[in-house]
């Protein structure tokens, strides 16, 4: 059942082609064994739909956990002090990106001469399940309750980013080389909606406000959760584990995969001496290695414009969390409907034109975003600050910094949607697991550089604004060595 309402977010004529064919198209007169040995294993609409449920089960543990509840609880309610806290949480979140970077290239290469890849897909769905699930023990006043959280974030953190790798290194097996701007942009849509609905569900019946006792649903709280021991912010890693145990399900039922090649041992030889030799000898992949580039830098730039996005609109407007989670919410709405047109339009031009559009259009609106504030609009003209009895974002500043949010959260969809398929589309033939590993490292490596780059020139100006505005130089470089990225396979 699931899946085929999934299967109604493609709507377009995706599913219904790829009932027809696997990686070429075939005239029916083929017969079915030449068929099966020209194109490969063909692909239902049921498989595309059960492909397409992965991002649904993986997204809310970014949504929950890592950006709108509990990571603020972490910060604001389990740890001494809100700056402890961010200390912690980022010193947690930076180790997880360092084993992702050094792991995730490994992992692929072995993964691709072992064959198939569902058995690492189930290894750490059960570590991102066990992870999230023990965030619930992570009690305020508990003297381990901050040992806890840190260790199981990082381990769901991990399993989340791993089990990603293998699952987008399927993209190539699933549908055509033109479809595959538009699986990837579904893809994208359909995780931000997870995202969005369990955003809903989580704050409208788990998480209530310690001071009325009410959701913002102004209810109580589901399950007797106690408010006063933050038991609904506690609650969102075991619900994202459960709500990815559930719907990762259809993945390992109905998506096909390849058959097993080697031995874990064997793999694990010949996988290191792949990865070995392509990065030795990284001249002979200059067009990959230069996307590779563009996108670890413009990636940088992405996740930091979001992590400090809400603390940039905290110390602006005065928002509060109830605020903060309305703008998030408004932020995935938006980078739902982003996602899915930028899939429809890359396959109409191209994955290298849509990045290329998006980053220019980022650059646009951080600058707009840059020249809001509480009595400005354009830098320069003035506008009446919020009251205290005013409602919510009832100054013109709020409003059109709401506006130009949504603009980023549309953008940011078809960016690390077209993103993906344009890594599908260069990566040589028959090592996507690798490649797409690489891809994996180029978004971590260097994944502390946008916050330090941020925290560093806020710091030396004491400003907010120009501590942001230094994102806009990652946008441009990345934008320049995409220029000279050949969107074809190597």
């Amino acid at each position: 059942m699931f899946t085929s309402i999934i299967a109604g977010l493609a709507a377009g004529g995706l599913l219904d082609s790829r009932e027809k064919v696997g990686l070429v198209s075939l005239p029916s007169s083929v017969p079915k064994a030449a068929a099966a040995k020209t194109s490969g294993r063909r692909v239902s609409r049921r498989a595309i739909a059960a492909w397409l449920t992965f991002d649904w089960a993986a997204q809310p543990h970014f949504t929950l956990v890592t950006t709108f509840v509990f990571a603020p609880y972490f910060a604001s309610r389990l740890a001494a002090t809100p700056a402890e806290g961010q200390a912690l949480w980022g010193y947690a979140t930076g180790f997880a990106g360092l084993l992702i970077a050094m792991l995730s290239p490994v992992l692929g290469a072995i993964a691709d001469a072992a064959g198939a890849r569902k058995p690492w897909i189930e290894v750490f769905s059960i570590l991102l399940v066990t992870g999230g699930a023990s965030l619930w023990f992570a009690a305020p006043g508990s003297g381990t309750g901050i040992a806890i959280a840190l260790v199981g974030f990082a381990v769901a953190t991990l399993a989340a980013e791993f089990a990603t790798v293998f699952t987008n290194a399927m993209m190539p097996e699933l549908v055509e080389e033109e479809s595959l701007g538009r699986l990837s942009g579904t893809g994208w849509a359909v995780g931000y909606a997870g995202g969005l609905v369990s955003l809903v569900l989580v704050l409208g019946f788990l998480v209530a406000n310690p001071g009325t006792g009410l959701t913002l649903f102004a209810a109580p709280p589901l399950f007797g959760l106690d408010p006063a021991t933050f038991e609904g912010d506690r609650a969102s890693g075991p619900f994202a584990a459960l709500w990815y145990a559930v719907f990762v399900l259809p993945l390992f039922l109905f998506v096909p995969d390849r058959p097993k090649r080697a031995r874990l041992g064997e793999a694990v030889r010949a996988g290191t001496r792949k990865l070995v030799a392509t990065l030795s000898s990284a001249g002979a992949h200059r067009n990959v290695v230069r996307f590779l580039l563009a996108h670890m830098i413009y990636a940088d730039g992405l996740v930091a414009l979001f992590a400090f996005g809400g603390i940039y609109a905290a110390g602006t407007f005065g928002w509060t969390s109830f605020e903060l989670g309305l703008f998030g919410i408004l932020l995935t709405v938006t980078g739902t409907f982003g996602a899915l047109t930028g899939g429809w339009l890359e396959d109409r031009c191209s994955a290298k034109t849509i990045v290329g559009w998006a980053l220019a259009l980022l650059i646009l609106a951080s600058i707009g975003i840059l020249s809001v504030d509480a009595g400005h609009i354009g830098f320069v003209i003035d506008v009446a600050p919020a009251m205290p009895d005013d409602g919510l974002f009832a100054s013109a500043g709020e409003r059109v910094y709401l506006a130009l949010g949504a603009v980023i959260g549309a953008l940011a969809g078809p960016l690390q949607a077209s993103s993906r398929s344009l890594m599908a589309r260069i990566a040589p033939l028959g090592r996507a697991t690798e490649f797409f590993g690489l891809y994996a490292l180029s978004g971590k490596v260097t994944s502390f550089m946008g916050p330090l780059a941020v925290a560093a020139v806020t710091a030396l100006s004491q400003s907010q604004r120009l501590g942001i505005a230094v994102l806009v130089v990652f946008f441009a470089l990345g934008g320049v060595l995409l220029i000279g990225v050949k969107a074809v396979r190597e």
